[in-house]
């Protein structure tokens, strides 16, 4: 019997990956997103930050925050190597370097939505990420509307995935982990109190 029940979770747990990687590859960077208030990017890699910061160049949003930053390189860096003028990061964008993973990004998020009042924001990862990020965005920001926009590094639709190992690896952690968040959703989440977004020098983290 217990062999059974092992084997019935073993089915149940691929066939949920497989689901899983082939939502995620049918993921695809919006052409021309509506307009938001703001938007949010979670660190992790040279796209998303070229995605975020060129959504808000284009007036997509009026206030850009980069979550997960990490504190070694210096924001004249991070502005560089993303391509904005001094302008626009003195104006418009808000670096939070408290984040250190995912749930760390949606914490320091939601206060940010928050203290903003936005009700519409762009959330700007890697389409792998995507799934996670919103869950743990949507737990802690109530009323915000939350808009994905997916950046696709690399083409693994039409199941082309199951044939390489590389990507096959990222997918199964990130599904590991996506079924964690949503055994933590079966408890009650409370947003943390206190601390400001810093508009300090830091850089990109990984997630």
């Amino acid at each position: 019997m217990a062999g059974t029940f092992v084997a019935c979770g073993i089915v149940l747990l691929l066939v949920g990956f497989a689901l899983f990687a082939t939502h995620v590859s049918r993921l695809s960077t919006p052409r021309n997103p509506q307009s938001a208030d703001a938007i949010i990017v979670l660190t992790g890699g040279q796209a998303r930050l070229d995605a975020a910061v060129g959504l808000l160049k284009s007036g997509k949003g009026e206030r850009l925050l980069i979550s997960g930053v990490h504190p070694s390189t210096t924001r004249k860096t991070l502005q560089a190597a993303t391509g904005g003028d001094d302008a626009l990061f003195s104006c418009c964008v808000d670096i939070d370097r408290a984040a250190l993973d995912t749930i760390g990004n949606a914490e320091e998020s939601a206060k940010w939505v928050r203290t903003h009042a936005y009700e519409r924001v762009i959330l700007v990862t890697n389409n792998y990420h995507m799934p996670r990020s919103l869950l743990e965005m949507q737990r802690l920001l109530d009323t915000a509307q939350l808009e994905p926009y997916p950046v696709v590094n690399s083409s693994i639709d039409k199941g082309s995935w199951i044939s390489r190992p590389e990507v096959l690896r990222v997918l199964f952690m990130e599904y590991g982990k996506y079924l964690l968040a949503l055994a933590r959703g079966a408890f009650p989440t409370h947003l943390p109190d206190g601390g400001m977004i810093s508009a300090s020098a830091s850089a990109p983290g990984q997630h």
